[in-house]
């Protein structure tokens, strides 16, 4: 599929792009997702990131992803591919975490571009129930790119999850 993917690397990361596309891809390939959707990749550093958390989320403390699902359109636009939002990772956090955690960067960052897009996609996890079904699609995008799930449990810190 040729989903419409853009990674925003303004601050010129040390990013492996093409991964992260084929991350996104993963996950919207497993769902009834519109081979033409659209989805941003945005990296910014932990400033950017702690002033987005706390104007969003009321947190004053920067995070590893946050997604921003797209509205719909106010019409419907027959010739316009869906949108499906934007995905914000702050690389300063993500290789702190990443270095903590023992996995490699290039992993850690699929797998918040693969929990991003699934958040993007309407997955959550603020269940037990709604949990169990993102953390089996995340398993299956990670298993598709080659990525052991046993990445996910030490990257959801102590009881706190550290997703958004």
């Amino acid at each position: 599929m040729s989903y419409l993917i853009e990674v925003i690397n303004d601050l010129e990361y040390a990013i492996d792009e093409s991964h992260l596309v084929d991350a996104a891809s993963a996950v919207l390939d497993q769902h009834d997702t519109d081979a033409e959707s659209g989805l941003s990749i945005v990296f910014v550093d932990d400033a950017g990131m702690q002033k987005m958390n706390l104007q969003f989320r009321g947190i004053d403390a920067p995070t590893d992803v946050l997604s921003f699902p797209a509205d719909a359109p106010p019409v419907d636009l027959p010739d316009v591919p869906p949108y499906l939002g934007d995905l914000l990772i702050a690389y300063p956090y993500a290789t702190a975490q990443a270095a903590r955690e023992g996995h490699a960067l290039r992993d850690s960052l699929a797998l918040l571009v693969v929990h991003g897009t699934l958040h993007l996609l309407g997955y959550d996890h603020d269940t037990p129930e709604n949990k169990a079904e993102m953390w089996a699609a995340q398993e299956d995008a990670l298993k598709s790119l080659g990525i052991s799930a046993a990445i996910v449990p030490p990257l959801e810190g102590n009881g706190d999850d550290q997703f958004d």
